[in-house]
């Protein structure tokens, strides 16, 4: 069987509004559209593969047969960039293919809470955009970062693993450091970072103790750092840093928290009842009464203290949901299924 080339199997996927392709031995390629998955084609043979998979990895094809998997971002034909993932399984090559934005969206069309139109004019601090994977965060930090670029001279510099949007310098210049082509580690990244001048840092994903150590100094120095961590609620966040360190240090890192954080923007992507899909989103701006919450290390609380910080723009997840409903943006099934409290959200559809 003659095998679809890859461009054309990327060009058709963006056609279809696909978000991911998955490439597996004895499927048929997949297209996941609107959250779905969708055929495409005919199953595949694990030769036929690795033949993708060589294409897409290139040289690095070692890498995958040395460690297992490979991350890498690619721009094909059209100027469709991807980000791969490319992984053995089951004595076969698979690979996972996110298809990116051709541009970086504003920030006004992207349906967010109000007050996250201010964030990209902080000067420090941190800001922390937070889901599961497909949430949608990559896609909000960039337009984050592209607006500073219009809006503010200064120097940006991006740790990602592996680089999906790719800037076009406007009034700021910017550094995109690539996470095993640019730079060993983020750990070994962040540690010249702030030898290199930046006014503004994206670190793609606070994963361990090292990263998270150095993305709170940052901020204290004065720099403004925008980071994602795989968390669905802001007091979920913070417990994630601070559960990072040995207890003898807890304390330390809440209180450099306290005073480092500015705001919590968590996404999850539901399902509109026209088709597509749309970002509820939880926003935590980070209040004096919330500063006073995460130094006490009493985040539990958080989620009552956001419910009655809606004046500064914060709002819960669920109140997100209700909202999207009451627009009939999404239906009373979704609105249940996505919650985080559903006997909350279903008192209140009505």
């Amino acid at each position: 069987m003659a095998l679809t080339p890859l461009n054309k199997i990327v060009a058709d996927a963006r056609m279809a509004n696909a978000s991911d392709i998955h490439i597996v031995k004895g499927l048929p390629i997949r297209f996941r559209i609107d959250g779905e998955l969708q055929n495409y084609g005919l199953p595949l043979a694990a030769e036929d593969c690795e033949y993708y998979a060589r294409e897409m990895a290139g040289p690095q094809y070692k890498s995958i047969e040395k460690i297992g998997e490979l991350d890498l971002a690619i721009t094909f034909p059209g100027s469709i960039r991807c980000r791969i993932n490319l992984f053995r399984q089951q004595l076969a090559v698979s690979a996972a293919i996110r298809l990116l934005s051709d541009k970086i969206p504003e920030l006004t069309s992207l349906g967010l809470p109000p007050m996250v139109q201010s964030l990209p004019e902080l000067n420090r601090g941190i800001v922390l955009v937070t889901g599961e994977t497909g949430s949608g965060k990559s896609t909000t930090l960039a337009a984050m970062l592209d607006r500073i670029n219009h809006t503010f001279d200064g120097h940006i510099i991006t740790l990602e693993d592996p680089i999906e949007y790719v800037y076009k310098p406007d009034r700021c210049v910017i550094n995109q450091r690539e996470i095993g082509t640019d730079t060993e580690s983020y750990a070994s990244g962040l540690r010249a970072i702030l030898r290199e001048d930046p006014d503004v840092i994206l670190i793609g994903e606070m994963r361990d103790l090292n990263t998270i150590e150095t993305a709170l100094t940052a901020a204290e120095t004065g720099h403004l750092v925008f980071a994602t961590l795989h968390t669905n609620s802001a007091a979920e966040s913070i417990d994630r840093m601070v559960d990072v360190f040995p207890e003898g240090r807890q304390r330390q890192i809440r209180l450099m928290l306290s005073t480092t954080l500015m705001a919590v923007l968590s996404q999850q992507l539901l399902p509109r009842k026209t088709g597509g899909r749309v970002a509820a989103c939880e926003l935590m701006m980070v209040t004096p009464a919330i500063r006073n919450l995460i130094r006490e290390g009493k985040t539990p609380q958080i989620a009552s203290a956001l419910s009655t910080s809606a004046s500064e723009g914060s709002i819960t997840m669920d109140n997100a949901i209700i909202s999207l409903y009451k627009q009939r943006i999404i239906s009373a099934d979704v609105a249940r299924e996505a919650a985080h409290d559903p006997d909350f959200v279903g008192k209140n559809l009505h």
